[in-house]
């Protein structure tokens, strides 16, 4: 989801996007590749960097999965009272818009 909403984006600012450690975000999309859902090239800017793309495959399986994801994160909510989803998702909100102003450039 974080490369198709930021195409073009490098592995470094995926890691700082998600959290998910570089050696296992390296391993991830050296796996996408592999199966043709995903695209690294080398950026302009900097030669040891690599700029990451959806392949049209790619695009095509995260919509098949997306709806899936969807469901489950629906059965996660279920399992509390629905004043206590509007809660949690408020929490969660607040969460990521922390991160999200306090992560590196």
């Amino acid at each position: 989801m974080t490369v198709a909403q930021n195409e073009g984006l490098s592995q470094t600012g995926i890691v700082d996007r998600t959290g998910i450690d570089r050696s296992t975000l390296t391993e991830i999309m050296r796996r996408l590749q592999k199966k043709g859902l995903m695209q690294r090239r080398r950026t302009k800017e900097d030669a040891r960097a690599y700029a990451v793309k959806l392949t049209d495959e790619g695009r095509r399986v995260l919509g098949r999965v997306e709806p899936l994801a969807k469901r489950v994160d629906d059965r996660i909510l279920d399992a509390l009272p629905a004043k206590q989803r509007d809660q949690f998702m408020r929490a969660l909100a607040l969460i990521v818009g922390t991160l999200e102003r306090t992560a590196p450039v």
